[in-house]
């Protein structure tokens, strides 16, 4: 258990329980509207002056303020893009006054600053992230659409301090300040949502279609109400509501999107639709919103890699990828006081990838040339069920949640060929960026090969989890201030279980030429690639031959258990916290306990070949284990608003990150071999690769420190420090030398390791000037230090995935017809892993994009966007940039597309 305590939270938690609660004499509730109360405002900043009370709008514009001692008062609501709004109201005793608030404009038409265009966005998020009680960016449904953002991980890249891993070009996973996307939080409509890949606990965001979104959130500093595990930071998915726009809408989109390296052409279609059904009285309302999208993208990738020394692999990928999304959310609120929700996101991702690749090892007359294929279709799928509901009862405000969540990665039938072929003439001198390649003609034709292998794979991930949440808080006075107590807990209980089953075949393939097999050779943009490999006639031929072929029945056990397992988590989490405004400083202050119960089922399996006895076998035996572990964390932010354009934060907060269910999973993968030497005499070797269910969390220490300053339009100059000092970093090791491991040559596995720390500045400043020019740039600069052993050997590096700068601009302009923006993000180069005795390296990262649309009306428009304008290729390279690791080219991408609104 990790405890520190500090005075202040202490002071202030003591302070809270020991404050009293003022009689309820009356109440203000209300809510922020455009003049055809068409769009609600959230954010919004809403204060009474005499009492120095504020609140902030939720997301359908509403405010409400309790136990107001009757008298008159001054009611003020700031929003940024629009006129500040003052207004005298009465409170009388035991009655609650109700207010409907429409925006003004700042001599500009707001309809067309607030309601529509690119500018829209930007006033909705920036007034969210300005009157937020800690430290958090956000991405409104606006703002994604302003950009060519194919999913939820693109559109998180424009935000200060993130920035995503790509996977055949497209953004995949987020990380926060460069910390491993594994050690962030990802929920949907306040549901955790587990990850469908095998092992791992990050959730790859290009699952969900960014049409599905409302709103994107990324808290950088928690408060004691979330969940603890987010050393990196807590990512929100809000879906769609009807309470997010005024009575009926509906939108739909058609595209078509053209890939320049495949010459392919794609189509997608979405929608949406909102409708709130008065049920008889004003407030009695019942609201639908529905929300699909399809997009069947084909496209593809050419790729050269090579580790360093002496092999280098050509790879030609054939990628088609289809995302379906849907979103049923139904709302119920029969009076202010009281709402009921049901929310539900399905997103289903398929990716069919054919690959062909060529692979040269140079060693002189024993060189040799492995072309092989992959053919693999894998489908990704996300389910997420939430329901609950929130009252107000006087002074008291009760929140609850139950939530399922599923997510599951399904990969049947996936097949690979491998065919050798020796004795040509090949030559490459690794030099540069795309190593060359020379090979004689006997090389060129594929009936000069061999099959070696063909392996079968079904394999399939599941995650699982249900949850549920109550959240109770109460309005109280605290010394004359304003106050707030909030407590409440959580329950997870979550499985994954990974099912592996391989089937390597490699024998009996003396009638089979891989002539036969022949196909065009792929426009590979590279150098040039050699023949292909017809993907039909290959599935059709071990369709056909499987059970003529040569099973490896030893192997395929080995990795097919060895890759099998099971983990369950249940963890329990409590938190007591208090909010306090004192004058301009506002202090959210508290604990938060969390139990975690760990459990994991797998199997030792090893490998025996024993030369001495003549004996060649698998054993397989169970082996399950159990930890159990609690933190009780703290947590500290501070809002001081200077004056109305500038505010200060600062936060200290603990957190933790439970180890990757691969790091610590049950499984132990042994080979054991027995061999007689020159000498006459056996000898055995062992090696093994094991998980590590005895890991500790991680556990961070959090400071943040921040300075924005809004100039009154649509705009913000912020600046901030952060320092991450984290506890049990988990790194791989040798550990033969452990007495567990007495006879072992060599046995890899997770460890917790020393300590590691990041630290770093985050720039950024927004404007929209009144000509229609809009200027966005943000900059983090960061730097840390990591320790890893491999081999023996102690690494002293920076933090893996870790970029020292990482940064975006756009330029943009809008009128009443035309909204255009041009972007440029960078992410500079960072470590990937240490390989041997090399450091493998991600090279730095510039794209250029643009968005254009031309509005026909309010109702209609067309877009046209353009992606990687600069055909910026993926270069990975082993310590200096002239030796290869990786080179990847996608090309661009062009989007042509009609939208319309109601």
């Amino acid at each position: 258990m990790k405890f520190h305590k500090t005075r202040l939270t202490l002071a202030c938690l003591s302070a809270l329980l020991t404050g009293q609660a003022v009689a309820d004499e009356g109440a203000l509730q209300g809510r922020l509207t455009d003049k055809q109360q068409k769009a609600y405002f959230e954010g919004a900043s809403v204060r009474i002056k005499e009492l120095n009370l504020s609140t902030v709008t939720r997301r359908d514009g509403s405010f409400r303020f309790n136990t107001l001692p009757a008298g008159s008062y001054t009611l003020e609501i700031r929003y940024l893009g629009a006129d500040k709004i003052v207004r005298q109201i009465q409170i009388k005793e035991g009655e609650t006054l109700e207010q409907r608030i429409v925006l003004e404009s700042e001599g500009q038409d707001l309809e067309y600053l607030i309601v529509y265009g690119q500018r829209a966005g930007q006033a909705g998020a920036l007034n969210m992230q300005r009157t937020a009680d800690n430290l958090k960016s956000v991405v409104s449904a606006d703002a994604i659409g302003q950009f060519p953002d194919q999913n939820a991980a693109e559109a998180l890249q424009r935000l200060p301090g993130l920035s995503i891993e790509r996977d055949q070009g497209e953004g995949r996973f987020v990380g926060i300040r460069g910390i491993d996307p594994n050690l962030n939080n990802v929920t949907i409509n306040g549901m955790n949502i587990p990850s469908p890949e095998a092992g791992v606990r990050s959730v790859a965001l290009d699952v969900i279609p960014a049409e599905l979104i409302e709103g994107l959130e990324v808290t950088k500093a928690v408060t004691p109400d979330m969940d603890a595990d987010a050393i990196g930071g807590t990512v929100e998915v809000k879906s769609l509501s009807a309470f997010d726009r005024g009575g009926r809408s509906a939108s739909l989109t058609v595209q078509a999107s053209h890939n320049e390296l495949r010459s392919k052409t794609s189509p997608k279609l979405s929608g949406s639709f909102t409708e709130l059904l008065d049920m008889g009285d004003k407030e009695d309302v019942f609201g639908v919103a529905l929300a699909v999208s399809w997009f069947d993208r084909e496209f593809g990738s050419d790729n050269i890699e090579s580790n360093g020394d002496d092999e280098i692999e050509q790879r030609y990928y054939g990628v088609a990828r289809e995302r379906i999304g849907a979103a049923v959310n139904l709302d119920y609120r029969p009076d202010f006081d009281n709402q009921y929700y049901l929310r539900t996101l399905y997103s289903r991702f398929s990716d069919d990838e054919y690959r062909q690749a060529n692979t040269f090892v140079f060693d002189d007359e024993e060189s040799e040339i492995e072309r092989g294929t992959k053919d693999r279709y894998e489908v990704q799928e996300i389910l997420s069920l939430s329901a609950g509901g929130e009252h107000q009862l006087d002074s008291w405000h009760m929140g609850y949640q139950l939530g399922y969540a599923q997510s599951s990665e399904d990969e049947p039938d996936a097949l690979y060929y491998s065919f050798i072929g020796e004795g040509f003439d090949i030559s490459s001198d690794f030099a540069g960026p795309i190593p060359t390649i020379t090979q004689d003609t006997a090389a060129m034709d594929l009936a000069n090969y061999e099959v070696d292998e063909v392996a079968f794979e079904d394999n399939l991930s599941e995650d699982e989890e249900i949850s549920f949440k109550l959240d109770i808080s109460r309005d109280i006075k605290l010394v004359g201030h304003s106050a707030q107590l909030k407590f409440g807990g959580k329950y997870r209980t979550r499985e994954k279980t990974t099912d592996a089953n391989i089937f390597i075949y490699d024998g009996d393939f003396d009638e089979l030429s891989p002539g036969q097999f022949t196909a065009s050779s792929p426009d590979w943009g590279l150098g040039n690639f050699g023949p292909g490999a017809d993907r039909g006639g290959l599935r059709q031929h071990f369709n056909l031959n499987r059970s003529n072929l040569e099973l490896a029945v030893l192997d395929s056990e080995l990795e097919s258990n060895g890759a099998s397992y099971r983990s369950e988590e249940d963890i329990f989490a409590a938190y007591l916290m208090g909010k306090v405004d004192i004058d301009s400083l506002r202090i959210v202050a508290g604990y938060r306990y969390e139990s975690t119960d760990f459990s994991t089922a797998g199997q030792r399996v090893e490998l025996v070949e024993d030369e001495q006895n003549d004996v060649e076998e698998v054993i397989n035996a169970p082996w399950t284990s159990e930890k159990d572990y609690s933190h009780l964390l703290p947590s500290l932010n501070l809002r001081y608003e200077f004056s109305e354009k500038l505010i200060g934060r600062f936060a200290y907060t603990q957190t933790i990150a439970r180890p990757k269910f691969e790091d610590s999973a049950a499984f132990q993968i042994i080979e054991s071999s027995t061999e007689e030497n020159d000498d006459g005499e056996f000898e055995t070797e062992r090696e093994a690769e094991v998980g590590n269910p005895e890991l500790e969390p991680f556990e961070s220490d959090n400071i943040d420190v921040a300075i924005e300053y809004y100039p009154g339009s649509i705009g913000v100059l912020s600046a901030g420090y952060f320092h991450k000092s984290i506890d049990n970093f988990v790194i791989l090791a040798d550990v033969s030398e452990l007495d567990a491991w007495k006879g072992f040559d060599e046995v890899i596995q997770p460890i917790n390791g020393e300590r590691a720390k990041v630290q770093g500045v985050e720039l950024s400043w927004v404007k929209s000037f009144d000509n229609g020019l809009l200027i966005a740039a943000n900059a983090t600069l960061s730097d840390s230090e990591a320790v890893t052993f491999l081999d023996g050997e102690r690494f002293e590096t920076s933090l893996p995935n870790q970029s020292d700068k990482v940064g975006n601009l756009t330029l943009g302009y809008e009128d009443h017809a035309w909204s255009l923006r041009l972007t440029l993000s960078h992410k500079s180069e960072n470590l990937e892993e240490i390989d041997g005795d090399m450091l493998r390296m991600e090279d730095s990262h510039q794209q250029l994009d643009f968005s254009g649309k031309y509005y026909i009306n309010q109702q209609m428009h067309l877009y046209f966007n353009a992606i990687n304008l600069n055909d910026e290729p993926y270069y990975h390279y082993f310590d200096s940039r002239t030796v290869n690791a990786q080179y990847e080219e996608y090309g661009r991408t062009f989007e042509l597309g009609f939208s319309w609104t109601l």
